[in-house]
Order: structure tokens, then C-alpha cells, then sequence
């Protein structure tokens, strides 16, 4: 596997065990602890997968989403939601902003991992060939 994942979360420990995972399974991360850093570092250069928090200081994860899949450059950019804000009414909006999966924390490593390939193995297709 490889591919470059931008993670959204603020909280240090996630942003460590997930960078660990990804890392081993061949990606390449950066992450963003605050909302507003996040569409910044989006412009700079797109990722091929966005794991994003829904609860980050500065701009939230709804407004992340919303943004992401507004704008013309990043609107195919695959969206990971991972957050605490476990309850439907909280996975249904981010299905209507255009969130492609949703997994509530506390979270398995494995169900990421998979989460992540099922995502980026379709933007690798687009956009390298292969």
C-alpha cells in the first residue's frame, strides 16, 4: 500500500496510534490539530484520504466536510470520519455532507486499516492507473 493520508484530530495519542498503523501498512501521514490548519494544509497539497475528527478546536469537522466537498479541487478527495460523536443524528450529517465512511471512537486498528485501503485503493485508481 501506499498514499499520502492527512489526519484531522487533536487529540495527541490518536494522532500517534494512527500515524504508527498507517506508517507500517506503507503510507505516508501528516496530521492537523486545528480545524482551521486543516483546509490550509488541503490546499497546499491533497491527500489522498482526509481521516477526520468531527470535535477539533478552530473550524469543526462539519464545516471541514462541508468545505471539502464544496470546493472544486478537493471534492473527490475520499473523507474517513472518525469521532467520539458517535450517535446517528451525527453520522447522518456527515453522510449528508458527503462523508464516504464513519467510525466511532473507541475504534479497532484493524476496521481503520481496512477502512483506509477500501478508500484509497479507488483515488489510486483515478489518479495513477493502476
Amino acid at each position: 500500500m501506499s498514499g499520502r493520508i492527512l489526519i484531522a484530530e487533536d487529540e495527541p495519542n490518536i494522532v500517534d496510534a494512527l500515524s504508527f498503523i498507517l506508517n507500517q501498512a506503507g503510507y505516508t501521514v501528516s496530521a492537523e490539530s486545528d480545524g482551521s490548519m486543516v483546509l490550509e494544509a488541503l490546499h497546499k497539497g491533497r491527500p489522498d484520504l482526509l481521516i477526520l475528527d468531527l470535535m477539533l478546536p478552530g473550524t469543526n469537522g462539519f464545516e471541514i466536510l462541508k468545505e471539502v466537498k464544496a470546493g472544486k479541487e478537493c471534492k473527490q478527495l475520499p473523507v474517513l470520519v472518525l469521532t467520539a460523536k458517535g450517535q446517528a443524528k451525527d453520522r447522518t450529517m456527515a453522510e449528508q455532507l458527503g462523508a464516504d465512511a464513519f467510525i466511532a471512537k473507541p475504534f479497532s486498528n484493524t476496521e481503520v486499516l481496512q477502512c483506509v485501503e477500501r478508500l484509497t485503493a479507488n483515488t489510486r485508481g483515478m489518479t495513477s492507473g493502476h
